[in-house]
């Protein structure tokens, strides 16, 4: 038995349609949300903002997923019970080129799933790490609110990652583990 369970584990190692598809699928399955970068709350939006929380925050409250009170010179929107189930709870980092922020997570709209696996780099082996990169396009599935054209207006990169899918190609970098290979962002060891 123990024989069958090591061979079976050594075929998901081998750099394949197969193995590449799972290990994509896996990604997307934990990381696949389609997020608004609505991170940290409550929200402050100044009187006479034009930044893009001064479109898209009232919007969120006329949906219920946030309430707006009055204060200093700003108005602060806070979650909803509607808006928290929207809210994932999963660490988001965002990196630039000096700093990376962790937030504790997002308020999404979207997830995604394979729709094709495209095609991958060759693996390359460096420092006992065999990594590659995979090419893939995706299917989307909109929270039945996102669907509204208002909602795509106020979120454009939404309203993008929709007239995208199944033709936009993504690339995820993975590397081969003792089970198989994984995404780099799902284990970072």
């Amino acid at each position: 038995m123990i024989l069958l369970a090591a061979c079976g584990n050594e075929e998901a190692r081998f750099p394949n349609r197969d193995n590449f598809t799972a290990a994509a699928n896996d990604y997307l399955a934990q990381r696949g949300h389609v997020c608004l970068a609505k991170y940290d709350w409550p929200i402050k939006v100044a009187a006479g903002s034009s930044e893009p929380d001064a479109q898209q925050m009232p919007l969120l409250e006329k949906l219920g997923f946030v309430t707006g009170k009055d204060v200093a010179a700003a108005r602060e929107y806070a979650l909803t019970d509607a808006g928290r189930q929207h809210y994932l709870q999963v660490p988001v980092v965002v990196r630039t080129t000096t700093q990376a922020v962790v937030h504790p997570g997002d308020l999404c709209a979207a997830t995604l799933s394979l729709d094709r696996l495209v095609g991958w780099d060759p693996p390359q082996t460096r420092d006992d790490r065999t990594t590659t990169s995979l090419l893939f396009t995706y299917r989307i599935a909109l929270d039945p609110w996102a669907t509204a054209p208002e909602v795509q207006q106020a979120f454009p990169l939404l309203a993008r990652a929709i007239q995208r899918e199944g033709t936009m190609q993504m690339r995820l970098g993975v590397h081969l583990t003792r089970r198989g290979w994984v995404a780099d962002e799902l284990d970072l060891h």
